[in-house]
């Protein structure tokens, strides 16, 4: 476990992170993933310098939180872009949300595993190597990136289910993973809330995880990513746990630099990524 000390002030305790994007950084391209009955859903693509549709490269998927009420996938332009440049190919998703869908959570994870089914399957076009694609998210967006990691049930009846949905590592900022009564959103999907959440559904041959949250987090609590850690590690699975004191939900929007410096260092370490990190 490592603290990490702040004296930012904190602008939010709310679950909608969108409001703290930053400017937008326009993608290179936008692919179409999905067609669902309430629309159509795009992948917002960011290719490396010198990227060719031959490459095998190192592929991350984002996905933007908002509590599956609504969010932008611009939540995660910066993040998206950033690895790019480290030689990435990168994407930030839309999915279904409640307030522009009119769907409910389970549906955020359908989108979630047929995003990363899309791209493993479209990898020899995406210049991706497909055994080598990570999914990121934050608050209810790192809900939807660890169930594509553990969550067995909500496959989408068009997506080719001979694709395994499951990534490679899992960078999750602040992510909902415990949906139980004693954690978030127990009342949205008390019919399926064991099928639905991550921290019930670990087992062995979990991806390597890094979990960035403030120890004053008033949705998801310090108790919440112990355990959490502790139940990867109890299956043999590596989660590196980054707190940072007095931080608050959605602190990684105001602390990117340093917060993407752990990532950097974490991708370095799997052999996602090469050399030194170049924010500053």
């Amino acid at each position: 476990m490592i603290f990490r000390y702040s004296s930012i002030l904190f602008l939010t305790t709310l679950f909608c992170l969108s409001s703290f994007a930053r400017d937008n950084v326009s993608p290179d391209e936008v692919l179409e993933y999905k067609n669902t009955p309430q629309g159509k859903l795009f992948l917002h693509t960011y290719y490396p310098d010198n990227w060719k549709k031959t490459d095998k490269r190192s592929a991350v998927v984002f996905f933007f939180g908002g509590g599956w009420n609504g969010g932008s996938y611009t939540q995660f332009s910066r993040h998206a872009d950033y690895l790019a440049s480290r030689g990435m190919v990168a994407f930030a998703a839309d999915y279904r949300t409640k307030s522009k869908h009119k769907t409910e959570p389970k549906a955020c994870v359908s989108d979630g595993k047929s995003a990363v089914r899309w791209i493993r399957g479209n990898a020899a076009k995406l210049g991706v190597d497909p055994k080598k694609i990570i999914a990121g998210g934050g608050s209810a967006g790192g809900h939807v990136a660890a169930t594509t990691a553990t969550i067995k049930a909500f496959d989408e009846s068009s997506d080719d289910l001979s694709i395994s949905p499951k990534p490679q590592a899992l960078l999750l900022f602040n992510p909902v993973i415990d949906n139980s009564e004693k954690g978030y959103g127990y009342s949205r999907v008390e019919a399926y809330w064991k099928e639905f959440s991550p921290m019930h559904n670990i087992k062995k041959g979990i991806p390597p995880t890094i979990f960035i949250c403030g120890t004053k987090d008033n949705l998801i609590p310090v108790a919440t990513g112990e355990l959490f850690k502790k139940k990867i590690e109890k299956v043999g699975g590596r989660c590196d746990l980054h707190w940072y004191k007095d931080a608050k939900h959605g602190f990684f929007n105001a602390m990117y630099t340093e917060t993407m410096l752990e990532v950097d260092k974490f991708l370095v370490s799997l052999g996602y990524l090469k050399g030194s990190a170049t924010l500053h």
